[in-house]
């Protein structure tokens, strides 16, 4: 009697609930970011195929089909080569998995992937904050309120400490390190690698009061930063305080903030600069960030030259730019599978 061979979502549950987090040991990110990949490639099966998710078989998932979800992300979702260059390898990474499971019928999905190459990406200069703009910054929060004072303390422990946001997402209590004559943080970065790093005393003084205004300074399994429905605070309502508090500066400081997008990183980007430009050596800096390898903070280097007449070229474009229309919400069937929630 034959085995019934296991259906594409069943391979795909699998692989983000046993083999991602727990034979391969990826990380919590990874997983997410995979996730959303198979949230995009179903969105787009069922809204340009009508293909519901539960209909969806390896044999549909050609080259020619993958080809034109991946175009779809970058002419109708605006992706960067960049974004879509990891939605492929997300693709690939399941393809492998499940032709080792289901060979018959996901080796045409694998076959067509591997016929589909990355493409080549140009190193953009990266975004950051002038000092000036950091300061406006970080007044911007209304401290009167209880999540003001949560989003200054947030902008200032991103800036002092250049972490990631989903580093300053996860920091508990015990991971601030409060001795005699330093504070220390400790971060879990990418892989789970933790780095302790040193706070400037005007920022740990303020998170000493703030840990003692939440009453969570003698609960060391408390996390730092919480939202108004989740104790631990997710990289979404993070992005959210930013995109708010960044309206809101432009508005005050038009002359400020020209770039079209910030992000948290941005923040991130801001300290490795601000501390090359204060001669701090690059290979501290790549410690401090917890980079792997010296060449991604070497590029911070490279950012310094043309940064002015790169202002200057974009001045225009941000004071002339073309208007963007409003999009009306439309609203979609939730075609998505609990799992990939």
């Amino acid at each position: 009697m034959k085995i019934k061979e296991p259906t594409f979502l069943e391979l795909l549950e699998s692989f983000f609930t046993e083999h991602m987090p727990l034979t391969a040991g990826l990380s919590d990110n990874t997983v997410r970011l995979y996730k959303a990949t198979f949230r995009l490639l179903m969105r787009f099966l069922y809204e340009k195929k009508g293909i519901e998710a539960e209909r969806i078989t390896f044999q549909m998932l050609t080259c020619a089909e993958v080809s034109e979800f991946l175009n779809w992300l970058e002419a109708e979702r605006k992706s960067s080569v960049a974004t879509r260059n990891i939605r492929l390898a997300a693709l690939s990474s399941f393809a492998s998995y499940a032709q080792n499971r289901n060979s018959d019928a996901a080796i045409v999905f694998l076959s067509g992937l591997r016929r589909i190459p990355s493409k080549k990406t140009v190193s953009a200069p990266g975004i950051f904050f002038t000092r000036e703009e950091v300061s406006v910054l970080l007044r911007i929060p209304d401290e009167s309120s209880d999540t003001g004072r949560r989003d200054a303390m947030l902008f200032s422990l991103m800036y002092a400490s250049g972490a990631r946001a989903q580093e300053i997402c996860d920091l508990k209590v015990r991971d601030v390190l409060f001795e005699e004559d330093c504070t220390k943080l400790v971060l879990t970065g990418k892989g789970q690698k933790k780095r302790r790093i040193l706070l400037p005393r005007p920022c740990a003084d303020s998170l000493r009061r703030y840990l003692i205004w939440r009453r969570i300074d003698e609960r060391p399994d408390s996390h730092v930063f919480s939202s108004r429905t989740h104790e631990h605070m997710t990289i979404s309502c993070v992005e959210e305080i930013f995109k708010k508090h960044l309206k809101e500066a432009k508005r005050r400081n038009p002359s400020m903030f020209l770039e079209k997008r910030y992000t948290p990183h941005t923040m991130r980007h801001t300290t490795a600069m601000h501390m090359l430009e204060a001669g701090v050596p690059l290979m501290s800096i790549k410690n401090f960030l917890g980079h792997a390898y010296l060449s991604s903070t070497e590029r911070y280097a490279q950012l310094t030259q043309g940064t002015v007449d790169k202002h200057i070229r974009e001045w225009n474009q941000r004071w002339f730019g073309e208007a963007h229309s409003a999009i009306r919400p439309v609203e979609r069937k939730d075609n998505t599978p609990d799992f990939l929630k």
